[in-house]
């Protein structure tokens, strides 16, 4: 105990250390919101994925992985080819220099500016505002659950407010700067600890061969619910015309792994950086480091079944009392030297403050800049300084009330929830407005609206998980989900399980494309501004 303790202690020093550093350089609100425009390739890699990946990734979808198997893999090289390589040599280059040559400073101001629209700046904003906290309470959930395993004589919701002050301190304090400087040490801490996590994971079960093999054999351990829902062991992949092959392929999978790419807290770090060259070397970086994280998370997570199996004779799913979240705390707490548990903990730590720095920045910075600011008159960059510490706080007091009120298991799902909103909204007129002058305004709003209208139609009334739990569609029609009537197994049935991003998006778009060839191009002088410098 005393040595989890002392290696928070040493952690926590170092973090306030780089806040303060960060504090003290942070003078403008460029420097609040962009980092200067001048961090490093290493910098930006490291906080880049440290960003992405979180206790979400590692305890929620590492989670996930020990119900569901190593069919979540196929999320890691989404995560890496989408998420790193498209994400930076094809969204990051044309992001950091549209945001330069139409001066912004936030991802909702970015779209506002390429479009002449303030309606789509301020709502951009408030739907990041509204919903990031959703993310953001999974995260900390996530590191809140870890605490609670490893210090059982602190409470869950004591964990949940020291966290949150904590994290509050530097963010509100340092704005992006101190964001972007704690996530490099953080990400630097947990690919050392990954790493660790499975040589030894590998070393306990004889080897990588005999390892996969011991859990390709315990394919009938599989639950019984498990197998009437698609999926036939941990090694095999679910059946995709399957309830669980469904919410496996379209939510984890496709839902996260398309998702990433409109994610404004990443986004925004494009811009951080004065040249393309940082973008170029932090390909590199931001891959291995995904590889580490989300690799590592979901073989641990699907292998802990073998090692709990061979030594309390249950399955992962069973030991952690049907709580998802709590399979990694507890096969780290129950499996690994406590030398270990201790820095594991300092990792997840990092994990999770790296990941809700970046969520409470955006979500604040979206309140204020790109909501408040619209209808507040801002004197000078001192007072927008002011304005934005304020947005975060509230973004942050808004996280604090959801982790308080979501029910267990919950954070995969509201990752991918948050993932799969933002790729049906923002996407089509992200990637549009970067590389298609014929997009228009109008098409820019109905996308983006339509998009936000059909994801959460879908959420509420026909994703069985959202529809059940929320209750609307019970309440206005009598049913849990639309098509809950529907002949079980058959394709109108199986829609309640498919993710609402998979039909919102190409709706999205193609609203997008359709409205633009039917209404007229914007000016060319407009235009001319927003292409300066990307050819």
């Amino acid at each position: 105990m005393e040595g989890k303790i002392l290696g928070v202690l040493l952690y926590l020093g170092v973090i306030f250390y780089l806040g303060y550093k960060a504090w003290k350089r942070t003078k403008e609100s460029t420097d609040y919101m962009l980092a200067g425009r001048a961090m490093n390739p290493f910098v930006l890699a490291m906080s880049y994925g440290a960003t992405f990946i979180s206790t979400s990734a590692i305890i929620g979808f590492g989670g996930a992985a020990g119900l569901f198997g190593t069919s979540l893999l196929w999320l890691t090289f989404l995560t890496i080819f989408v998420g790193i390589f498209v994400a930076m040599v094809f969204f990051g280059k044309r992001t950091r220099r549209m945001g330069l040559a139409l001066n912004t400073h936030t991802f909702p101001e970015l779209l506002g500016r390429r479009y002449k629209s303030k309606f789509i700046q301020q709502f951009a904003g408030v739907v990041i505002f509204v919903f990031i906290p959703v993310y953001a309470s999974a995260v900390l959930i996530g590191i809140c659950r870890m605490l609670e395993v490893a210090f059982p004589g602190i409470s869950y919701e004591a964990w949940l407010l020291i966290v949150t002050v904590i994290v509050a301190l530097y963010v509100v304090t340092g704005g992006l700067r101190a964001v972007m400087y704690t996530d490099a040490f953080q990400g630097s801490i947990m690919t050392i600890m990954m790493l660790i996590l499975i040589v030894t994971t590998y070393y306990m079960l004889g080897g990588i061969t005999d390892a996969h093999q011991a859990l390709t054999d315990m394919a009938a351990l599989m639950p019984e619910k498990m197998l009437k829902g698609g999926v036939t062991g941990w090694t095999t992949g679910p059946d995709i015309q399957s309830p669980l092959g469904l919410t496996i392929y379209t939510t984890v999978i496709y839902g996260v792994g398309i998702g990433v790419l409109a994610q404004p807290q990443l986004a925004i770090r494009f811009m951080t950086v004065p040249s393309d060259r940082e973008l170029n070397r932090a390909v590199a970086i931001g891959g291995i480091f995904i590889l580490f994280m989300t690799g590592v998370a979901f073989m641990v997570g699907a292998l802990s079944n073998v090692v709990f199996f061979q030594k309390f004779g249950e399955i992962a799913i069973s030991i952690a009392k049907g709580n998802l979240d709590k399979i990694i705390p507890t096969y780290i707490d129950s499996f690994m030297p406590g030398w270990f548990s201790g820095l594991f903990l300092v990792a997840m730590f990092a994990a999770a403050m790296s990941t809700m720095s970046s969520q409470y920045h955006v979500g604040g910075t979206s309140l204020s800049r790109d909501f408040l600011e619209q209808h507040v008159k801002i004197g000078n960059s001192g007072s927008s300084m002011k304005l934005n510490r304020l947005g975060v706080t509230i973004a942050i007091i808004a996280t604090l009330a959801w982790a308080w009120l979501l029910p267990g298991g919950v954070i995969a799902r509201a990752t991918a929830f948050f993932f799969g909103l933002c790729a049906a909204s923002f996407l089509p007129i992200y990637v549009l407005g970067l590389y298609w002058k014929g997009m228009t305004k109008i098409a820019a709003k109905i996308s983006m609206v339509g998009g936000f209208v059909f994801s959460m139609f879908w959420l509420l009334f026909v994703h069985v998980k959202e529809a059940d739990y929320i209750g609307l569609c019970q309440a206005v029609f009598g049913k849990t989900t639309l098509v809950a009537d529907a002949a079980p197994m058959s394709w109108p049935w199986l829609l309640q399980y498919v993710d609402p991003n998979v039909v919102a998006l190409p709706v999205s778009m193609a609203l997008a494309v359709g409205v633009s060839l039917a209404t007229r191009r914007m000016e060319q002088k407009h235009l001319d501004l927003c292409w300066e410098g990307l050819c």
